[in-house]
């Protein structure tokens, strides 16, 4: 006398998962370790998903986060998660953000990806509410007059140097919130900066 069918589908699948459980055995699935979160310490390759300022600022967001959590010894993931979730910052996670922001700038000069200010220009322009003869002069402006007298490094460590980081940090909604607002102050603290020294190269 046969087995009924409704039998043979209960083994079918106790042999198809003691098969994946022997595959993920074969291959280390027999111990587990947790993931441990990067070193923020460590060096590490960042590239950003935009162009001109915008991934500019993005890239630097990113290194310089990951500087202050150096600085205070914990990881980005809790340095991040900590910002979003206080209401008051510390002077020190200030005084660190800040800092890693510049080391940020210097790593980046090191590393030769700061692009020329003159590479900027256009896009600090097309933002920019000026008036068109002001606009059209600072677009007759050689670049190679630009780039000798604006140092992009320098135009960054000055936007720096300006933020509100207190006052930035205080409207956070979320971890991820965190880089988007540093992000979008420093691109318009960038512009900003690069549009009142080129003002003055007039």
């Amino acid at each position: 006398m046969r087995a009924p069918r409704w039998i043979g589908l209960p083994v079918a699948a106790v042999v198809l998962v003691a098969g994946v459980i022997g595959v993920q055995l074969a291959n280390g699935g027999g111990t587990y370790e947790p993931l441990k979160p990067s070193d923020p310490c460590a060096e590490r390759t960042v590239t950003s998903r935009a162009d001109g300022i915008d991934g500019l600022t993005e890239r630097l967001v990113l290194l310089g986060i990951n500087n202050a959590a150096c600085t205070l010894g914990v990881t980005r993931e809790a340095l991040t998660l900590e910002l979003a979730q206080t209401s008051t910052r510390t002077d020190a996670e200030i005084d660190a953000l800040r800092a890693g922001l510049i080391e940020a700038v210097r790593q980046m000069k090191k590393d030769g990806s700061l692009p020329p200010a003159s590479d900027l220009v256009d896009e600090a322009l097309a933002s920019a509410n000026l008036n068109g003869l002001l606009e059209r002069a600072i677009r007759l402006i050689p670049d190679s007059v630009i780039d000798s007298a604006l140092k992009t490094d320098d135009v960054l460590e000055r936007a720096i140097d300006d933020l509100d980081l207190r006052d930035l940090l205080a409207n956070l909604d979320d971890q991820g919130d965190l880089e988007r607002q540093v992000e979008a102050a420093v691109t318009e603290a960038v512009k900003d900066s690069l549009l009142d020294r080129l003002r003055n190269l007039i």
